[in-house]
């Protein structure tokens, strides 16, 4: 038997047999595993099949996905980050309601068309939904290859993203594109995982390159780390007769169209204090005064850590008026109870949950 028949077969059968019970994969419906992938994407598996029955209950089709607004597609994405693939996937439900009929087409290329679908989602839509004979690369497959052929490039790079696609393509067996793509990102996820593969129970491992030559702590080629970058922040809970004041970020900002706590960072040598007095005047011209530090949060994004300094405000005497927006499309004066029904970046999010964790006094409702 050739070399890469055998692969495939060891491949499949392994699948066949160790899957995992997810919830798009009892119809393989177009448009679930569309969803399913774009949530996938920077996110792990334990997180997207709650996220994913929440959607699919709120959005079970197309037409419901298209007509709902999008403060109703980011709130239901809260908690997944990159909302930009929030407003990716509703802006590409309207195009397939208006040009397409609703349907989600088989073709890679006018899947790559449509907002927010790369050459990778492209492909694992044609090929799992539709049992298309096109090839993927993910992180997973890109790890299986570099073990299996010992490829000595630097993940990610031209050249080794040249190489990925031209081997996804070889091995491919025809006719079997669903099962076998799905057979490759599952043995990354289960068995050659980053940190701690499991070689022993590996089905191809008769095949794989690194592991003959003892090379899988080096294959892939190590990355350079990349520096975490530290940032320091203030933002400021503005209350008046016991309504929080609440602004909807500019569409094309960082957390596009979400709404927050006015504030940003410190400025060089400025204590936070200071930065939320500030940013209010600059981001709303309402002058503020604080009452108390709520908290400090930290959270942890890809590249930065950033520490989050939390006020409890009020307007100083005499400015009781409306907001003059300069960093906001929208704002809002709402009960604590509603900050359930708006998205807000996670940082906030973590304040809001401090404060009802904590049963700290603007959480509760007015007498």
């Amino acid at each position: 038997m050739p070399i890469q028949t055998s692969l495939q077969e060891a491949l499949l059968n392994w699948f066949n047999e160790n899957q995992r019970d997810l919830p798009w994969r009892q119809s393989y419906a177009p448009y679930q595993i569309w969803i399913s992938e774009i949530m996938l994407q920077q996110t792990q598996m334990d997180r997207v099949t709650l996220f994913f029955t929440r959607w699919m209950d709120a959005f079970p089709d197309i037409s419901t996905l298209a007509a709902s607004s999008e403060d109703q597609v980011l709130k239901l994405w809260e908690g997944l980050g990159y909302y930009s693939r929030a407003r990716n996937i509703l802006k590409t439900a309207q195009l397939l309601i208006k040009d397409n009929q609703g349907k989600i087409p088989d073709n890679r290329k006018q899947l790559l068309a449509l907002p927010g679908i790369g050459p990778y989602t492209a492909g694992a839509i044609a090929s799992i939904s539709f049992n298309r004979d096109v090839p993927v690369v993910d992180a997973n497959i890109e790890r299986i290859f570099a073990r299996i052929y010992n490829i000595d490039l630097t993940p990610g790079s031209p050249e080794a993203k040249q190489l990925n696609w031209k081997k996804a393509e070889e091995l491919l067996p025809k006719g079997q594109a669903r099962n076998f793509n799905q057979a490759l990102m599952e043995l990354g996820a289960l068995i050659c995982r980053p940190k701690n593969p499991d070689c022993a129970s590996c089905p191809v491992a008769s095949h794989c390159l690194a592991l003959k030559y003892d090379l899988i702590p080096e294959r892939p080629v190590p990355r350079k780390s990349k520096k975490i970058i530290p940032i320091e922040m203030a933002t400021g809970i503005l209350v008046r007769d016991g309504m929080l004041f609440i602004q909807q970020r500019l569409s094309d900002d960082v957390w596009g169209s979400l709404w927050e706590f006015p504030g940003g960072r410190l400025e060089l040598e400025e204590a936070p204090e200071q930065t939320i007095v500030r940013e209010f005047l600059e981001e709303t011209e309402f002058a503020v005064e604080i009452e108390s530090k709520i908290t400090t949060t930290v959270h942890h994004y890809t590249r930065y850590k950033v520490t989050l300094h939390c006020f409890l405000l009020h307007l100083t005497k005499g400015s009781d008026t409306d907001p003059v927006l300069h960093a906001a499309q929208d704002f809002n004066w709402i009960s604590f109870k509603a900050l359930q029904e708006y998205a807000f970046p996670a940082g906030h999010r973590k304040l809001i949950t401090y404060l009802e964790e904590t049963n700290h006094p603007i959480s509760k409702p007015i007498p």
